[in-house]
């Protein structure tokens, strides 16, 4: 059952507010017919031979509480959700020079259906150190871990490495002892109050363990290494053009607080020598598990 369908069956939202939130996601979507945010950038014609992903990481949040070592700017990103990320960078190319570790399983969920083809793609959240109750997401050090694993064995590659934090489930003491795993965080904006400053708290401690672990990335990987994210967050601020508040990153809504993402550069010693080879052989993936992992983090599949 879809969430949109399981709300309105327990009275959490109604039909007033769904249109509202359509007539919003619309607004963009006119002004926007490739089916993206065309005032992004396109990812892979940036120059960088690392880049790591910070799923859901807001721009002035990580201005706020990163130290990481670099040069702090900011893009705008051509989508408002991952998926809608992947559609948009992904779609028809051969990027036979990228190698891309992924604790989020939405570039495996429709990469062949969109045309899509790297050098190797490494399943991070295939791996036994998933954490949660009720739950389950990929914690970040894991991700640390084949990215250190893949930069050794791809030394010619780019490096794509996406983390799910701060992506919601919150995994920090807050999140722990006061938000529901099971749920997405739109759902969670309906069941708790959120007006104590809690959602806040969550959403910081998850990426202040993601930026722990680019710490230590960017501390050893070679070459020109980039902090950015796919897409922001909204934690309660009104989207326009109607002024509802909302939550989560719902797709194709462009407002700053989902599409404005850091963009923070860092070099340490040479730039890798890249070059494009054919793809290895890609594992096979059982669906019903990838279908799973896909909704302990919130999608609709």
């Amino acid at each position: 059952m879809s969430s949109v369908i399981r709300r309105l069956r327990d009275g959490e939202t109604s039909i007033r507010q769904l249109a509202a939130h359509h007539l919003n996601r619309l607004y963009y979507s006119l002004r926007n017919p490739d089916g993206y945010n065309a005032n992004g950038i396109d990812v892979f014609a940036e120059d960088w031979d690392n880049l790591l992903i910070l799923d859901a990481c807001r721009y002035d949040y990580f201005a706020e509480q990163s130290t990481l070592d670099g040069t702090l700017e900011s893009r705008i990103s051509r989508a408002s959700a991952t998926r809608e990320w992947v559609h948009a960078n992904f779609t028809d190319r051969q990027l036979h020079d990228v190698v891309y570790v992924s604790a989020n399983p939405n570039y495996r969920k429709v990469a062949d259906d969109i045309g899509a083809e790297v050098h190797a793609y490494v399943d991070v959240w295939r791996d036994d150190t998933l954490v949660g109750e009720g739950n389950t997401v990929v914690p970040p050090e894991t991700v640390t871990k084949h990215a250190f694993d893949a930069a050794e064995e791809y030394p010619n590659k780019r490096l794509l490495v996406h983390y799910v934090q701060p992506h919601y489930p919150f995994i920090g003491p807050t999140g722990r002892e006061y938000f529901d795993p099971t749920a997405t965080l739109n759902e969670v904006s309906l069941k708790y109050d959120l007006t104590d400053g809690r959602l806040d708290r969550a959403y910081r401690e998850n990426l202040d363990l993601v930026l722990d672990e680019a710490e230590r990335l960017l501390a050893t990987l070679d070459g020109k290494t980039v902090v950015s994210a796919d897409h922001g967050e909204l934690l309660g601020e009104r989207v326009r053009p109607l002024p509802l508040r909302a939550y989560g990153h719902p797709n194709g809504v462009y407002v700053d607080e989902l599409v404005k993402v850091p963009w923070l550069v860092h070099t340490r010693g040479e730039r890798k020598k890249i070059v494009a080879e054919e793809p290895t052989d890609r594992d096979e993936v059982d669906d019903q598990a990838l279908e799973e992992q896909l909704r302990n983090l919130g999608y609709v599949t």
